[in-house]
């Protein structure tokens, strides 16, 4: 990797970046559409306004909800980073994906996370990815902020899983976004250079800010064909960093965290309206589905009591229960999706053969996901009657087919069985009552998940 001391991401700023090009440049014709994919970083189901919150600031996103389609039973890839993000990217649930949590038991590649050795898993050369797709389908595509697919493989970046261009921080790289949400370090493609701003530990620019930047910087490349934007905020993982918090100052019975969480939450909304604000400036808005999501539920270090971070679900990031897997998930584009809220049940892997039929691209064989485009235009599917999966291997289990729900997030321990639609906050266990119902779960999970390598179970390593 080149490093390069200059500053790289000066070279546009908030709605500067479009103010130049003018709406004389849209084309007569419609080109294919382009894709804004916007995934934010342990944001609970509760924490937007348009999802019942009562005190976060949230008007940009809330907008894209009352002006598109807004569901209520979206399931993210599973309750931890890295693997919810690998089900997103190739179509897969936790049964069958390269990466299955964030630390792996066998293989992977060995590594520090602070002063603890750990092992990480990364994506493969052979693992396809939603950007290799829609690349293939002639579009450019992008990766802003967060990959979290590398983990100490320098050679499992974005450039080398699909994405013709990558603005961020890697894993691999582990002072590449250190500080957490003010960096020194960021990589512009291949190269490795400096916030020259935030030189000497200054809190000069946000990542929030930085990325978005980045983001309307590819837009303004490539207004002119179609573009696949993964914007992957860091917004609002902690450490809770953010020196801005004049939204929630006056809060006087809330704590420095519970303002901090909050601020990054609206600080990550303001961004994205600047972000919507620029693509209507360069005439791309009616032309462009915007996704936003969250990668899985809020984490316990989050004010999960004070703030109704995860609304009345039971459990957090890291588990699977649905505080823990249920994410807000909005999609937006004026004239083509329109204003409802649907209850129909989707989750990540249903992003690749969606987002490749959007695109007029092949999709790939082997994928766990279902193709829910019609719900994105206002026709009607039925989503739920087909079992959807999770693990955390040898560690926890979890799945879902209409109303039932099983789940497990301990090891060894029985899955309990809840009526989702009738029990949303998994609070009264039916197991004992409907056993049949607990045995054919039993037996789908088995057939819809293969062994892994990296984490095998203890049967498998006794064999």
């Amino acid at each position: 990797m080149k490093r390069n001391n200059i500053a790289l991401f000066g070279c546009c700023s908030a709605i500067a970046v479009f103010a130049s090009c003018s709406n004389k440049e849209k084309k007569k014709e419609m080109p294919p559409p382009n894709i804004i994919f916007i995934l934010a970083d342990d944001m609970g189901y509760g924490d937007l306004a348009c999802y019942g919150n009562k005190q976060i600031k949230t008007p940009n996103i809330d907008k894209l909800a009352e002006t598109g389609t807004r569901f209520t039973q979206c399931y993210a890839g599973s309750g931890v980073s890295s693997p919810s993000r690998c089900a997103l990217m190739t179509g897969k649930n936790t049964g069958n994906t390269t990466i299955r949590d964030n630390f792996c038991q066998a293989g992977g590649i060995e590594g520090k996370k602070g002063e603890n050795i750990i092992r990480r898993m990364h994506l493969l050369p052979e693992d396809t990815t939603i950007a290799t797709v829609l690349s293939d389908a002639g579009y450019r595509t992008c990766l802003v902020n967060k990959w979290h697919l590398d983990g100490f493989n320098p050679e499992a970046t974005p450039l080398n899983r699909g994405f013709n261009e990558f603005y961020g921080w890697l894993i691999s790289t582990s002072y590449s976004n250190d500080p957490y949400y003010y960096p020194y370090w960021r990589f512009n493609n291949h190269e490795l250079g400096n916030i020259e701003e935030n030189a000497n530990d200054k809190h000069t620019k946000h990542n929030t800010d930085i990325s978005t930047e980045d983001a309307m910087c590819f837009i303004k490349r490539n207004k002119d064909r179609p573009f696949f934007l993964y914007l992957a905020y860091d917004a609002p993982h902690e450490p809770y960093n953010i020196d801005e918090t004049t939204w929630y100052d006056d809060e006087n019975e809330w704590d420095t965290n519970t303002k901090r969480y909050a601020s990054l939450i609206t600080h990550m909304d303001a961004a994205i309206g600047r972000l919507i604000a620029g693509l209507e400036l360069l005439g791309l808005r009616e032309n462009t589905l915007i996704i936003f999501t969250s990668d899985n539920g809020a984490a316990v270090q989050a004010p999960l009591e004070e703030l109704n971070c995860n609304a009345s679900l039971r459990g957090r990031k890291a588990q699977l229960y649905e505080g823990g897997i249920r994410v807000p998930f909005i999609v937006n584009m004026p004239g083509t999706v329109p204003v409802q809220t649907l209850s129909n049940i989707i989750y990540f892997p249903d992003m690749m053969p969606t987002l490749a039929a959007f695109a007029g691209a092949k999709t790939p064989e082997n994928t766990n996901g279902t193709n829910v485009l019609p719900l994105f235009t206002g026709q009607d599917m039925d989503t739920d009657n087909r079992l959807l999966y999770w693990e955390f291997t040898g560690k926890q289990r979890a799945a879902r087919r209409g109303d039932w729900k099983v789940v497990s997030i301990r090891k060894n321990e029985p899955l309990e069985l809840y009526n989702i639609r009738e029990d949303m906050t998994e609070s009264n266990n039916l197991a004992e009552k409907y056993p049949e119902i607990v045995a054919g779960f039993e037996r789908d999970m088995e057939q819809i998940r293969t062994p892994s390598p990296y984490w095998p179970l203890e049967k498998e390593i006794t064999q």
